[in-house]
């Protein structure tokens, strides 16, 4: 474990010393405040779902902007051989940057903890489906985090990589909006494919064994492709 918890806290760190971080949590509180407040006294609305019904769009970006860097740079400036001939294995460094970017994404999440609270004090407010909206972000976050990984695992370009994870990202946070395009025999299949329908029944507060094995899925084919690729 020693080996994984190190790569872990190099990866935390290496994420607080980046400006990127910085500016990509501050464009994603700027926006995401404006929205949520927008709306909140637009609608008058004790809840959080306006907010969390941009988060799937949000990550989108805001994630493969966050991970695009992970393994891009490292065979970049060449120092993902060094990392490699360390006493760690392959599978340790993509468990560790995931987690590190799962850490990443919760430090993203905390500051709109203020937004709950906020509302609580003007209404009465179900705080039910904000846990349920937040456990759901946090899998979100981490599906979107393992997909961003296998695109950053593709190439030493960092704007490729954002590219690639935010394309794959957006494709799955939309595709269940874009129904009325497939054949009417595939649109169970696709839809399951969608992540924001996923992700919406958790914020609602409904944990379905359905939901849990969707995100489950989609980190452990990020992870493993992410493996296999850098292993190849």
């Amino acid at each position: 474990m020693k080996p994984l918890i190190h790569i872990v806290s190099k990866e935390v760190k290496d994420y607080f010393i980046s400006p990127i971080a910085y500016i990509v949590i501050s464009v994603f509180l700027l926006v995401s405040g404006w929205i949520f407040f927008t709306t909140f006294f637009l609608y008058n609305q004790a809840d959080m779902r306006n907010f969390f019904n941009l988060l799937p769009f949000a990550f989108s970006f805001v994630i493969p902007a966050v991970t695009m860097r992970l393994f891009a740079e490292e065979v970049h400036v060449g120092s993902l051989e060094l990392l490699i001939t360390l006493p760690v294995t392959f599978r340790d460094i993509v468990i560790g940057k995931f987690l590190a970017s799962v850490i990443f994404v919760g430090a993203v999440l905390a500051p709109t903890l203020f937004y709950p609270v906020f509302i609580s004090f003007l209404g009465s407010l179900d705080w039910g489906p904000v846990i349920g909206g937040y456990a759901g972000a946090m899998l979100l976050g981490a599906a979107f985090s393992a997909v961003g990984l296998f695109a950053s695992s593709l190439t030493r370009n960092q704007i490729i990589a954002f590219i690639v994870g935010a394309v794959i990202c957006f494709s799955l946070a939309i595709i269940d909006k874009m129904l009325f395009f497939v054949p009417e025999s595939l649109l169970g299949v696709i839809g399951y494919l969608g992540a924001d329908v996923h992700f919406q029944n958790i914020a609602k507060g409904v944990i379905d064994s359905r939901d849990l094995l969707y995100f489950g899925s989609i980190i452990f084919i990020g992870l493993y492709a992410t493996h296999f690729k850098g292993r190849s």
